[in-house]
């Protein structure tokens, strides 16, 4: 007999009950389903509705990576200092059958220096992702989870980014091996960054709990991702993730990837648990990243840069000048150099992907180059 770990599933509540108006503690109800390890249901209900607290608040979503180590110890209260999050205490814990049920107060005090908050989103193009041996997929049929994975991940982002917004799931295949086609598909979307990813592991295993209980199914879900700078195709962050559930559908069933079935499902609820530990490691790693719209029209004191309203441009914004000077060396190396402007830029109007900017002094209107790159200003 063969035993395996297998992370248990997590489903909070929605409900975030602010204890006052104006008091910083959130209290929050999350529910895991219990499989093997109670103490690792118990870290998964509590990390679940932390994070519903911080987004509910306004706060910085990256906190949760930064405390998750943290959250492992079996404890009634967690204090941290300079951080978001202050306190967590654990008011209330219950197993009935095979679900927990967690819940916590979290004090959080919101900063206004997060940098999400000082920044314009970051453009991210995705990319595929491949099974790497499709022999895997065999059981269930799930040849196109591939797909609905990068589809679950593009969601992700789009609801529930503080930092960044996706601009789309390109058709190429992006990989650190072909860093130039990397920064062609980021020219053409205008995107900053690239996701490429791949699944490793979707194998599936067989306990035999003994002759009273029904023998259960568990599959594996491994994949890497890399993330790459659309500017030199250089790869800024990479990362492996693993995971296991309970597999529950028939061995000689088809299963439809693209259904509520599936993603309500042990195996479905965890991809969706991964694809979130995907969104909350960018943002705790590259959040801080400057973000670098360009000029991309100029026209004496007037000109367009290429972010917009998804990007979080709004009227009246001032931004600041960087001149392009980059150069190649005498390797034949290109080096990428940028040199701060007096010049400062105000928007004048903004549309969905891009935004209209004045000049200021207009005198030197005539020194922005096309490929300049702008940065929100700042005090």
């Amino acid at each position: 007999m063969r035993k395996s770990f297998l992370s248990p599933l997590v489903l909070a509540s929605m409900a975030l009950t602010p204890l006052t108006a104006s008091a910083a503690w959130y209290e929050v109800t999350g529910v895991s389903t219990v499989l093997e390890s109670k103490n690792q249901a118990r870290e998964r209900a509590l990390e679940d509705a932390i994070y519903q607290a911080l987004r509910f608040s306004g706060a910085d979503i990256a906190g949760l990576a930064t405390i998750r180590p943290y959250l492992k110890e079996v404890r009634d209260d967690y204090q941290f200092s300079g951080d978001e999050i202050r306190q967590i205490q654990v008011i209330n814990t219950e197993q009935k059958g095979a679900a927990m049920k967690l819940t916590v107060r979290v004090d959080i005090y919101p900063t206004a220096n997060a940098c999400h908050k000082n920044q314009y989103k970051k453009g991210l193009v995705l990319s595929r992702f491949d099974i790497v041996t499709p022999q895997h997929a065999a059981l269930g049929g799930v040849f196109r989870f591939g797909d609905d994975f990068t589809v679950l991940l593009q969601r992700q982002f789009e609801t529930q980014a503080q930092s960044f917004v996706v601009q789309g799931i390109t058709p190429y295949e992006i990989s650190p091996t072909q860093p130039e086609m990397a920064t062609m598909v980021a020219e053409d979307t205008g995107a900053q960054y690239l996701l490429a990813g791949s699944i490793t592991d979707m194998s599936a295993t067989i306990d035999d709990p003994g002759l009273l209980k029904k023998e259960q199914t568990n599959r594996q879900l491994a994949l890497s991702i890399d993330v790459m700078d659309g500017k030199s195709g250089e790869v800024i962050y990479q990362n492996i993730y693993r995971d296991i559930a309970a597999w529950p559908f028939e061995r000689n069933s088809k299963v439809d990837t693209k259904t509520a079935r599936f993603w309500t499902s042990p195996y479905g609820e965890m991809a969706q648990r991964v694809s979130r530990n995907i969104l909350l490691d960018l943002e705790s790693n590259l959040a801080c990243r400057a973000t670098t719209p360009e000029v991309i029209s100029i026209n004496g004191d007037m000109g367009q840069i290429n972010a917009g309203r998804i990007h979080g441009v709004k009227y009246g914004d001032e931004l600041a000048l960087w001149h392009n000077a980059s150069f190649t060396d005498q390797y034949g190396v290109n080096r990428t150099q940028f040199k701060k402007s007096n010049i400062t830029m105000k928007v004048t109007r903004v549309y969905e992907s891009s935004s209209e900017i004045d000049v200021s002094p207009v005198e030197l209107g005539a020194s922005v180059q096309i490929g300049d790159l702008v940065t929100k200003h700042t005090q």
